[in-house]
């Protein structure tokens, strides 16, 4: 038995699954808090070791990635909002990053005051179709260049002016990474390159940065941020499966949603998106979620008109709570049922701002009607009875009220061996065990 071991370093917990690579399956899995107070180190060893326990893994590799510390904080600063602005953004967002901060046009001294109040981890600069303006991107490289910027850049416009601005940059002592422009053409989105440029940093500048580990040991381990991993193992499983799919990951801070779309030959024509569209996209709902953003659920649900007042109250007491002290779980039948509830109303908002495009900047949303695979994801899923999980997915699948293109037949499955993370970083070196493990453990054959 050949034997890899695939962690993830979340904010509240670290999750290990221990795959066997001969048989693409899961052998063991298991978790432990994440020692952020500490040293992230001491809870991902005690997981690793719970998880290995009495199996030969000593020599087996380790693929990690992290969420810890608020992941990776992103800005982007563009040409014009509706265009190559939105594409970074969407590009952002694909790359697993948490987009802060979003600047168009000429950046000036209260610009480059937002830009800074939002504390980003890495900027990126982008702006200009190839061949197309090229004044506004200068201008904002030139202005980060004499604010003396230090935090990483990603340089992904106008490839007129790339070697120039790389240059300009690198010489005043910004961090530079240079990257395929992200809007090559107007309607044409091309993410891979800023994708790989954005992962490449975040490793090798923001984990380290965040003090996360005492040492230089962490920083080796870590592959890709959470959310990148995911993404990639939605992907490896939409191409396993050949058919459209979703995911909705339900955190205590955010709800993540995950859609992967077969491309539509009629996006091509005069009245396609001039910011492209990325038919493998993310969205993060930084206001839902069952303990810090509990309080945000009850709000945005209210909000669509999901609760009566009686309930709003109700469950604004719970979420209350569960802001409040973010490390309690539910104990007691009431409790559960709060999370219950609270789940399926995150989950409901969340794929109504995903299809509706409001999260993506996409003018039509996103049309989720051949989705054919629901997959919910998070601690409140995954450790629910099958009973409850299969009711809160049921929820946003049967909501007709939100104005939203519900699929027409998907079936709902909850990724409880928590294999999207490790499928996504088997990917790279495993590519056929990472497509094997997320068809068997899923479910979809």
């Amino acid at each position: 038995m050949t034997l890899a071991v695939c962690a993830d370093v979340g904010s509240t917990y670290t999750k290990v699954a221990v795959v066997d690579l001969d048989a693409a399956a899961l052998v063991a899995a298991a978790s432990a808090p994440t020692t952020v107070g500490t040293d992230v180190l001491h809870g991902l060893d005690a997981a690793v070791a719970a998880a290995t326990a009495g199996r030969r893994a000593r020599d087996a590799p380790w693929y990690v990635c992290s969420s810890a510390g608020g992941g990776l904080r992103l800005a982007v600063v563009g040409y014009e909002q509706l265009v190559t602005a939105q594409a970074g953004r969407r590009v952002g967002l694909s790359a697993g990053a948490n987009v802060v901060h979003v600047a168009a046009g000429r950046l000036g001294a209260a610009e480059l005051t937002g830009l800074r109040a939002a504390r980003p981890d890495v900027v990126l600069l982008v702006g200009g179709t190839d061949g197309g303006d090229a004044d506004t991107l200068t201008h904002n490289a030139t202005r980060l260049a004499r604010a003396r910027w230090r935090r990483p850049v990603v340089l992904a416009g106008n490839v007129d002016v790339r070697d120039e601005l790389h240059a300009l940059l690198a010489g005043a002592g910004v961090p530079v990474t240079v990257a395929e422009n992200v809007l090559p053409r107007i309607g044409v989105l091309a993410p891979a390159g800023a994708r790989a440029a954005i992962r490449e940093v975040f490793l090798r500048h923001v984990i380290g940065g965040k003090r996360l580990s005492r040492g230089s040991r962490f920083a080796r381990l870590v592959r890709a941020a959470t959310p990148d991993a995911v993404l990639t193992g939605v992907e490896v499983l939409a191409d396993a499966t050949g058919g459209d799919l979703a995911v909705v990951d339900v955190g205590g801070a955010t709800t993540d949603v995950y859609s992967v779309l077969t491309p539509d030959e009629r996006d091509s024509g005069p009245g396609r998106e001039v910011a492209g569209t990325l038919w493998r996209a993310r969205t993060v709902e930084g206001d839902l979620g069952m303990r810090w953003s509990a309080p945000g659920v009850v709000r945005a649900a209210a909000e669509e008109r999901l609760l009566d007042p009686g309930e709003r109250e109700t469950l604004a007491a719970a979420a209350a709570a569960r802001a409040a002290e973010p490390g309690l779980l539910a104990a007691t039948d009431a409790e559960r049922a709060a999370d219950r509830r609270i789940a399926a109303l995150a989950a409901t908002v969340a794929l109504r701002r995903h299809a509706r495009g409001g999260a993506t900047g996409e003018r039509g949303g996103r049309d989720l009607r051949d989705v054919r695979l629901l997959v919910g994801s998070g601690g409140v899923l995954r450790h629910a009875p099958a009973d409850d999980a299969a009711r809160v997915l049921a929820a946003a699948l049967t909501d007709h009220a939100g104005g939203w293109p519900l699929p027409r037949a998907a079936r709902p499955v909850v990724d409880v061996d928590y294999v999207l993370a490790a499928g996504g970083l088997l990917a790279g070196d495993h590519p056929q065990v990472a497509a094997a493990l997320l068809r068997r453990h899923l479910a979809v054959d």
